[in-house]
């Protein structure tokens, strides 16, 4: 379990970038075979996604990111109907690391 204080405290840009790096881990682990290592990561994940989304100050955001979780759900647990792939995530996810680098 994370530290919701903490994680409230950072930016929306902070925020999803976590998830990213949770996210391209699973790709990670899933590449390697390792699906006890990938389970554990997509639970952070989404984990991370709820946090998120139970973030007031990102209510006016909540579509893009619950749409986000049913495409990483999708990607993993479904039938891949969104067509994603590694590249697509990690680039998705890329650019809020870049911001959250940038602003930090």
């Amino acid at each position: 379990m994370f530290d919701s204080k903490k994680w409230f405290q950072l930016s929306l840009s902070e925020q999803m970038a976590n998830i990213g790096s949770e996210v391209m881990r699973a790709v990670k682990w899933h590449q390697k075979g390792e699906k006890e290592h990938e389970e554990k990561a997509i639970e952070r994940a989404l984990e991370l996604f709820d946090l998120t989304l139970s973030d007031k100050r990102w209510k006016n955001r909540a579509k893009e990111i619950a749409r986000m979780r049913e495409v990483v759900c999708d990607f993993f647990y479904g039938g891949n109907q969104y067509r994603s792939d590694s590249v697509s995530l990690d680039n998705y996810f890329l650019h809020f690391a870049i911001a959250a680098r940038l602003h930090t």
